[in-house]
């Protein structure tokens, strides 16, 4: 008994010696904007470009003329999302073919 316990221990402390935590930094409207169109831009470059992650921007250049600043960073955030993802999913995809036979 004393053995198990001595192993749970071990691996609750390893478990959390593991356990990675990201601090995401903050940013500034900006500096998303400029990495949200980079993310679209490379998500284009390989044909995953989605449909909205554009109107993402244009709604976020809104809300910040509005001077809604958090909703125009979210919106931001959002575009550069849907860039990394339509990228992602491009290039996991590119080599895909039927599925049956």
């Amino acid at each position: 008994m004393k053995k198990l316990a001595v192993i749970a221990a071990a691996l609750m402390l390893f478990g959390c010696a593991t356990t990675e935590t990201k601090m995401e930094q903050p940013v500034d409207y900006p500096t998303m904007v400029k990495e949200a169109k980079a993310a679209i831009q490379k998500a284009k470059s390989v044909g995953g470009e989605w449909r909205d992650s554009k109107k993402f921007l244009k709604k976020a250049a809104k809300a910040a003329k509005a001077g809604k600043m958090e909703k125009a960073l979210k919106l931001a955030k959002k575009a550069k999302f849907e860039g990394e993802m339509g990228y992602k999913q491009a290039e996991s995809e590119k080599n895909a073919g039927p599925w049956l036979f």
